[in-house]
């Protein structure tokens, strides 16, 4: 069976991303350019596809393509029978939306997967259903960030580490719902270099965000002022791209070179429900 072919449709941004064409996720997997997807994405860092039809089994699929799937520690928010699908929903079994934000930590510029020693490869959301107004998604080009930096701030940043903590990130922005004694021992704090290479383009890029609790060998009070410094100044408007959901969007982008983060809806009378898979990648050089 041929597979299709990629087709640039428009740039997202003039830092990074595009809109493709030419491949249809309804049609069987097999036929699904997996090596062009990659290919593009390596190139662009992020990629729309509009008017998809993207059940749970196809996008787990097509995820596995890319490399071994996340199965993400908070458990609760598995979906649709996968354990490698995530699902962001305000819902409640009859439809009806519940005023609460299912996961918070998403409101705030984090790469998936960071508390992890490997790390967030590619992420895959699936838009199901989108509020009229509100509850987009920003990224942030993270190669763009490091080229801005002055040659003493490369300089200083190239030998710091930062502990990542999914405990400290989850209990920051959503208390409420606390990680459980089981979850936290499965995934405990791990450090990686605020500036990272790209494994397969070469390029530098800062990798930082709101999982990043401090600093190794800072004081934490210090560490905690540095890392929030650090994070205001690489998310610049200019290296910023804002995306308006439509149901049946589909997005793919590089953890490695990007940050992102969800905006904020009327949860108590807007429906959001978001699919997500992430591929796993490497432990961070």
């Amino acid at each position: 069976m041929p597979t299709e072919s990629l087709s640039v449709l428009r740039r997202l941004s003039p830092a990074f991303g595009v809109e493709l064409g030419g491949v249809d996720f309804a049609r069987p997997v097999e036929t699904v350019p997996i090596r062009s997807l990659y290919a593009a994405l390596l190139e662009h860092q992020l990629l729309l596809f509009r008017g998809q039809a993207v059940p749970p089994a196809t996008q787990v699929a097509i995820a596995r393509g890319f490399g071994e799937v996340q199965v993400h520690v908070m458990d609760q928010y598995h979906a649709d029978g996968f354990p490698e699908l995530y699902r962001l929903s305000n819902v409640d079994a009859h439809g009806r939306p519940t005023g609460r934000h299912p996961d918070r930590g998403t409101l705030a510029w984090h790469t998936d997967g960071s508390w992890q020693r490997r790390t967030g490869q590619a992420t895959m959301l699936y838009a199901e259903q989108v509020p009229d107004e509100g509850g987009g998604t920003e990224w942030c080009d993270m190669y763009g960030a490091y080229e801005a930096l002055d040659a003493a701030t490369r300089s200083r940043l190239a030998g710091l580490r930062a502990m990542h903590n999914l405990d400290f990130s989850r209990n920051r922005r959503h208390g409420d719902e606390p990680m459980s004694e089981a979850q936290k021992r499965a995934v405990p704090p791990v450090d990686h270099p605020i500036v990272r290479t790209h494994p397969e383009t070469g390029r530098k890029a800062i990798f930082l965000g709101d999982h990043a609790e401090s600093i190794v060998g800072m004081d934490y009070a210090e560490g905690r002022r540095f890392i929030d410094a650090l994070n205001a100044r690489i998310v610049r408007p200019e290296r910023v791209y804002a995306h308006r959901w439509r149901p049946r969007d589909f997005v793919i982008w590089d953890n490695r070179c990007t940050l992102h983060r969800a905006l904020a809806y009327d949860t108590a009378n807007a429906v959001r429900v978001i699919r997500r898979c992430t591929v796993l990648g490497e432990v961070p050089a």
